[in-house]
This record gives structure tokens, C-alpha cells and sequence, in this order.
């Protein structure tokens, strides 16, 4: 008999979308098995408008989908692996991170207008205080807007006017099958958020037979890079509402290059780093990392955002799809 996996997403077209990839992946590898779409709601997807550095708490696109895990609702949540707090609830664990997608940021311009080719005062929709931070200091003379939704509305409010310009994972739109559109912003315009063009594959931590159906969708070097991503994120304590981003990459010989930003929330202040070392040291590099730009003035910069936000706002999690 056939055993059934539900699988667990937001609703959101890619978020389905990324399920459906994930449930594919897993026919190939494990065809015996039987997995059933299950959507469930969040709470960042019941207020779409509201700026994400408002809502209480971690995990505002996630929180939903590990109560159904630990209830047993659904075996397996896909996740957005930079929506994903560092610190999980009892109880769920990461069950593996497949190949990473692309994880620059991209600008899209009305008119095929890429970030240097948008006139001054050009209106540019982002609702990431990181993409804003780091933009901020290439091209000040712009006007950056809060922008909240999926894909499918960002790129609406561009084509009826509301922008000129907005900036959405490149990950996104490979995903969706609009690689063409727009401008990848290298690294060294805008580092991304840790995690950003991955995938998490939740599962409880006692299904250890879910567990090994996810194996061979594991890949090491992704999981590498993004565990010294989150580690660096872990240490800074800071999420969404602080402009701070990190990208790890696997280099020959197994050796991991880590890059950090931290950036103030006006633009002024952008203090960037970067670290090589051991890719088993992964995560001691993301501390390394977080603790030289805390030291460079990311500290000074972290309790401004405290003082605006309240310390309350402080949660590790990068926030939203796109």
C-alpha cells in the first residue's frame, strides 16, 4: 500500500509553485510513495499590505505551516529558506536543502531600464529594508517605496505606472520563467538575504522515514553556504527590519567564502565584510562574520533599528517570498 506525504506550502503561485518541484523531485527519487498538495494560509500572507518589520514575532510566513507539521496536518512544509527564523520551534528540524537557484536580487525597470539608466526621483517599489539600504548608496537621487505581495502583483503595480522600477529575487523569476526580465544586481551592489534562492524541507524531527525520503535531496554544497548565511544572521540577532544581508559560496578545495553587510537604515552607512576559511567551519565563520561588523559600528547601527522598531521587532527572519 501506497503511504501518503502531505506536503505543506503558502498559497502564494510560487510557493506552490516550489512544492510542486519539490513533489516532483521526490517521484523521481521515491515513486513509491504518494504526495498530496495540502495550501495553508500564514499570517504575512493575511496582510498583504502591512510592512513586514510590523508584525510581532518570528516566522510570519512559516509559523502556520510547522503547526500543521507538528500536528501532524501535513509530513513535509517547503519552505523559502529565507523566510525561515535560525531559531525553530521544538520538535521540526531542516530535513534537507536541495540545489540553490540563483540568489541575487534583480531590479526590473519599465522599459528594459536597468539601475544606473533610471532618470533621478525614478519611483523603485521594495518593501526589504536591506535592498533599499545597500541601493540607497549606489543611487540616492531615487524614490524608494514600500512594496509588499507576490511576484504577480509587483510586476501589476509596474506595469500600471505605480514604479518605474521594482527589485524581486532573481530565484523568483527563474522559477517562474521569467528569467529575462531585468537586471541581476551583483554581490557587490546588493548582497542578498541569507538564504535567498534556497529552499527549506521542514519535517518533524522524530519522522526519521520522511527524513530519508528527503536525502537525495540534499546538496551539501547549498546547505554549507546558507548554514554560515543564518549563523551570521543568528549571532546579529536581526531579521527584516534591519538592513543586513549575507551569501556564502563553496570555492575548490571545500574552502567557503562569506560576505556580510550591514547597513544603516537611511543608506549612509553600508559596512561590508568577508571571510574564507574551512566549509566545515561554516558556521563559526557566520559568527566570525556577524561579530566583525558588530565591530566595525554594525552595533551602532542594529540599536538604531532597535530604538525605531522596539526590541520586540528584533527576530531573525529575512521575510517574504520575491
Amino acid at each position: 500500500m501506497r503511504q501518503k506525504i502531505i506536503v505543506g506550502s503558502r498559497g502564494s503561485s510560487l510557493a506552490l509553485l516550489q512544492a510542486q518541484q519539490v513533489m516532483e523531485m521526490l517521484r523521481c527519487t521515491a515513486p513509491q510513495q504518494e504526495y498530496i498538495l495540502k495550501e495553508i494560509k500564514t499570517e504575512g500572507d493575511l496582510e498583504p499590505h502591512l510592512p513586514l518589520q510590523r508584525f510581532a514575532g518570528t516566522g510570519v510566513f512559516t509559523r502556520e505551516l510547522e503547526k500543521a507539521l507538528l500536528a501532524g496536518e501535513i509530513d513535509l512544509a517547503v519552505h523559502s529558506l529565507k523566510d525561515l527564523p535560525t531559531a525553530l520551534p521544538p520538535g521540526v528540524m531542516i530535513g534537507a536543502v536541495p540545489l540553490r537557484e540563483d540568489p541575487r536580487d534583480m531590479l526590473i525597470g519599465r522599459g528594459g531600464l536597468g539601475l544606473r539608466e533610471l532618470p533621478r526621483g525614478a519611483r523603485v517599489g521594495s518593501g526589504s529594508l536591506r535592498r533599499i539600504s545597500q541601493l540607497r548608496r549606489l543611487r540616492p537621487d531615487l524614490e524608494y517605496l514600500p512594496l509588499r505581495g507576490n511576484v504577480d502583483t509587483r510586476l501589476r503595480r509596474l506595469d500600471s505606472g505605480d514604479f518605474e522600477a521594482v527589485i524581486i529575487a532573481r530565484a523568483a523569476m527563474v522559477r517562474l520563467g521569467l528569467p529575462q526580465q531585468g537586471e541581476p544586481l551583483s554581490p557587490d551592489e546588493c548582497l542578498p538575504a541569507p538564504g535567498q534562492g534556497a529552499l527549506a524541507l521542514q519535517v518533524r524531527a522524530k519522522d526519521r522515514a520522511t527524513a530519508a525520503l528527503l536525502a537525495p535531496l540534499e546538496h551539501i554544497p547549498t546547505r554549507l553556504a546558507v548554514e554560515g548565511e543564518r549563523s551570521f544572521l543568528r549571532r546579529l540577532q536581526a531579521g527584516c527590519q534591519v538592513p543586513a544581508g549575507a551569501l556564502g559560496e563553496l570555492l575548490p578545495g571545500d574552502i567557503l567564502r562569506l560576505q556580510g553587510v550591514i547597513a544603516s537604515l537611511d543608506g549612509s552607512t553600508v559596512l561590508r565584510h568577508r571571510l574564507e576559511g574551512p566549509a566545515a567551519a561554516a558556521q563559526e565563520m557566520g559568527i566570525a562574520l556577524a561579530e566583525k561588523l558588530l565591530e566595525l559600528g554594525g552595533a551602532a547601527i542594529l540599536a538604531a533599528a532597535r530604538r525605531e522598531f522596539g526590541q520586540g521587532g528584533m527576530e531573525t527572519y529575512a521575510g517574504g517570498q520575491g
